[in-house]
């Protein structure tokens, strides 16, 4: 059953703790809140304030587990505060490690600050769980997907589009690359995982994942110098500088150029094709 007075009691406390540079904002000199406003938070957990106000007063609806689960990464909660959260909202808490798309505030701390360089953050399967507005602007939105939709490496293998971002010289590379990587999560995860899941799927699905399966390639690495192919800017040759986080093993991914290079200017022009996007 839920807790609707400890829900809004945890709901207030940690709203009033969790601070405006704890989340890249700006404080300012006129504010008179402690903590976070309704607004804000709402914002983060991409729900309407009022709805927000009336969990905290211990008047709203019974909140769903999507939407629990939403509140508690716009809290930037930990994971033990995530499953306190989940029992007082009446449900049982989620997975923990792996299996969880719960990002630590440790790690989204970080990517907040990011907002002068692309940056996502992925799990193990390389399903996106968030991009700033210049990663989304280099690769495309990725975080709407659903199901195994949501992995890089399963799109890969059965949507011939996503390859057009990528240099046709590093598609081979690439293709090992998935697979080799798929292969390590499932010796790891065991074969009643999502990883499983994504293998006996992909089996069904695409020859090229067959015969490359076949080969037992484990081990591959990911090259630091990625290349690109925009629609708009063209050829990008970026750095890509990896965060792993060994409690979720998601990795916080951060994308550079030289500085001077053409890559590097071109990567000026992604904060206008940002600020298009939002518009």
């Amino acid at each position: 059953m839920i807790d609707r007075d400890g829900l809004a009691d945890f709901l207030r406390h940690r709203r009033s703790v969790l601070q405006p540079e704890d989340i890249g904002l700006p404080r300012g000199s006129r504010r008179r809140t402690e903590g976070l406003r309704r607004e804000e938070v709402a914002a983060l957990c991409h729900m309407s304030a009022d709805y927000f106000a009336r969990l905290e007063r211990g008047t709203g609806p019974v909140p769903s587990e999507q939407m629990i689960a939403a509140i508690a990464q716009g809290l930037h909660l930990s994971i033990d505060e995530r499953d306190h959260l989940f029992r007082l909202a009446g449900h049982r808490p989620p997975a923990r490690g792996a299996a969880s798309d719960h990002i630590t505030p440790g790690m989204l701390r970080i990517f907040d600050r990011l907002e002068d360089t692309p940056a996502e953050i992925v799990t193990e399967l390389g399903e996106t769980l968030r991009q700033n507005a210049l990663g989304a602007a280099l690769t495309g939105d990725t975080m709407s997907r659903a199901g195994p939709e949501r992995s890089i490496g399963f799109r890969w293998f059965v949507d011939p589009t996503v390859r057009e971002l990528y240099a046709q010289e590093d598609h081979e590379f690439l293709s090992r690359l998935w697979v080799s990587g798929l292969r390590g999560v499932l010796s790891i995860r065991g074969r009643e995982s999502r990883a499983g899941y994504y293998v006996d799927l992909l089996q069904e699905r695409s020859a090229e994942f067959r015969e490359l399966w076949e080969r037992q390639e484990v081990g591959l690495r990911p090259r630091e110098t990625k290349h690109f192919v925009h629609p708009e800017l063209g050829a990008l040759e970026l750095s890509c500088q990896t965060l792993i986080d060994p409690a979720t093993a998601h990795s916080l991914l951060v994308y550079t150029a030289v500085p001077g290079s053409e890559s590097h200017e071109k990567l000026k022009l992604l904060s206008v094709l940002s600020a298009r996007v939002v518009r």
